[in-house]
């Protein structure tokens, strides 16, 4: 039996979500969506399916599950939607644009006995993994620190290109839940969970939009590691992405897609992942099909997610309980985060 799979926004993030689908024998792309008709057109036509420009008309084909491509504020309400009808989802990062909905798509799923993945396919690199496993089998040691650096380039035509963007009612924010959430995702599934942290967050290259285009934090976690965030997105280039883990016996680094492993009295490691040619831009890693070629066997079979809601609203917690810091002064914000109902960071630009 074939997986019915429908793709729900035909936008950038799309061409990685197509090809595991079509090319797969277990599954089958039934139906397009998206909100601009010539955009789903295209896409159905290239594939051979019909498109929709709402997505409820997709629902109502009751497709075993559907792919969210959308920007970032919809992607509560089509999860819940779909899943209220029982079909299965994975959504792209973020699942939210806050905890609130984060919780509502997990509810929902859990009571209607629905698979819900979130994407964040670069812990499925194999530099990841390499880091992963490292920490696991305790050849770190004691973990001690962290460090994280993301810095990229947007310009003003990045925003000014898009209709929802640069807007925390739409995009949810800027440089950490757009940039960065990918990297903090993965520093968060090494390190384990946090204890606390202090953050701030402001624009200073950008007034064109109201989200933030630089961010810090300093970040305690519950084994007692110490980590340092830096994110900004007004850097002259896209600059590889950088975690490091620091522990009592090495240091592990991942840079891009590379990890490099050092612990004491071992030879250095190096592990690398070969981008695969046309999915995508280089900092997406490699690794969308392997994500998405788990949640579907997850379906089929009735296995656990690997990256399930609870998994990848991790992510989101951490970049919410910044925005909150930062709007307290940088207080101190304990774990977990319980963010205030309605609460809404005030506009930077």
């Amino acid at each position: 039996m074939k997986l019915q799979v429908a793709v729900i926004g035909c936008g950038n993030v799309s061409a990685v979500h197509f090809p595991p689908i079509v090319e797969s024998k277990a599954a089958e792309l039934v139906a397009v969506c998206d909100i601009k008709p010539k955009r789903a057109q295209a896409a159905a036509d290239k594939h051979r399916v019909p498109w929709f420009s709402h997505y409820e008309r997709v629902l109502e084909l009751k497709p075993d599950l559907v792919h969210i491509c959308t920007p970032h504020h919809t992607h509560a309400e089509i999860a819940v939607a779909a899943a209220e009808r029982g079909i299965h989802v994975l959504t792209e990062k973020p699942m939210a644009i806050n905890l609130a909905d984060a919780d509502r798509m997990i509810r929902t799923a859990r009571k209607t006995k629905v698979k819900l993945g979130v994407i964040f396919q670069n812990r499925y690199n194999p530099a990841s993994q390499a880091v992963y496993e490292a920490v696991q089998e305790g050849a770190l040691g004691e973990l001690l620190g962290c460090r994280l650096f993301v810095t990229w380039c947007r310009l003003q035509h990045y925003y000014s290109l898009s209709d929802w963007k640069g807007t925390w009612s739409e995009e949810g924010g800027g440089a950490l839940i757009n940039q960065a959430i990918h990297t903090i995702d993965l520093m968060q599934w090494i390190m384990g969970d946090v204890a606390s942290l202090q953050g701030s967050v402001a624009n200073r290259a950008h007034p064109e939009i109201e989200v933030e285009d630089v961010a810090e934090a300093r970040i305690l976690f519950k084994n007692g590691a110490v980590g340092s965030l830096y994110v900004c997105n007004y850097y002259t280039y896209d600059a590889d992405c950088f975690l490091e883990i620091h522990g009592t016996e090495g240091v592990a680094r991942l840079e891009k897609e590379r990890a490099i492993i050092r612990v004491k009295g071992r030879p250095e490691r190096i592990i690398a992942c070969e981008g695969a040619p046309g999915l995508g831009k280089p900092s997406w890693g490699a690794s969308h099909k392997t994500q998405i070629e788990q949640f579907h066997r997850s379906v089929l079979n009735g296995s656990q997610v690997e990256i399930d809601g609870a998994s990848g609203r991790k992510a989101l917690e951490i970049v919410r309980a910044i925005y909150y810091s930062s709007s307290l002064k940088g207080e101190s914000i304990p774990f977990p985060f319980q963010e205030p109902a309605g609460f809404n960071p005030p506009p930077l630009g």
